[in-house]
């Protein structure tokens, strides 16, 4: 017998569903109506929501007749899935109800086949909706950014990228690259220090990338001691 469900979601574990249960029990949802609650972002992309795809799975073998949810942002924020989400429901013969979207409610009573017309309609809108908020937050992006001569800025004056090597950094990698030391050698050699002002050892990673962007730079035939304590 195809199951009525209600996903209710909190999005952190201090956060309690009782509100969302309330306000769904006004839509009058079936009295077998079963629950399906989880903790957890539906924004970030690296959080895992094991009740949510449980719930999916059951929609796509045709299990689910009814989904209950408190707003429809608890399904999805991202509103690119949260289409294709309503998209499977609408192919899998599931009904949405949502207390914060009544509209949802209407469109179920809508006689067919204008019901499929008017629930596209919506989806098409939903559609516009996330590319627009796709678009301007690109916009707002690239409008913090400041680009000047010396590098990129952002809207509080932090440089974006790496931290440039110190000019007397490269010329002694260079140094000792032309008198024979190698990339691990070098990374031995020389010295730097950090932003707390402590001495460490420039990573060979660096050492290969100034001799990239450095390949033709000229320095002193004058032969370097082996070992060096360097400081920036």
């Amino acid at each position: 017998m195809p199951l009525h469900i209600q996903y209710l979601r909190a999005s952190t574990p201090n956060q309690t569903p009782e509100l969302q249960i309330r306000d769904i029990q006004t839509l009058n949802p079936p009295a077998d109506i079963q629950t399906i609650k989880e903790h957890g972002s539906a924004w970030k992309e690296n959080v895992t929501r094991p009740e949510f795809e449980k719930l999916i799975a059951l929609i796509k073998k045709g299990k689910v007749a009814t989904l209950y949810v408190w707003s429809i942002d608890r399904l999805y924020r991202d509103r690119k899935k949260l289409v294709n989400f309503l998209t499977l429901c609408r192919n899998q013969g599931v009904k949405v109800y949502s207390y914060n979207q009544r509209w949802l409610e209407d469109v179920q009573k809508i006689q067919p086949p204008f019901d499929e017309v008017i629930f596209d309609m919506i989806l098409a809108i939903l559609g516009f909706m996330a590319e627009v908020e796709s678009t301007l937050k690109s916009n707002r992006v690239k409008t913090a950014v400041n680009k000047k001569k010396n590098g990129t800025f952002s809207y509080k004056g932090r440089k974006w990228g790496r931290r440039a090597f110190p000019q007397q950094t490269i010329n002694r990698v260079l140094q000792l690259r032309k008198a024979g030391y190698s990339i691990r050698e070098i990374a031995a050699s020389v010295q730097v220090s950090d932003k707390n002002h402590k001495k460490r050892h420039i990573p060979k990673s660096c050492v290969f990338s100034i001799l990239t962007r450095f390949p033709e730079k000229k320095e002193s035939r004058k032969k370097c001691p082996k070992k060096i304590d360097f400081w920036t």
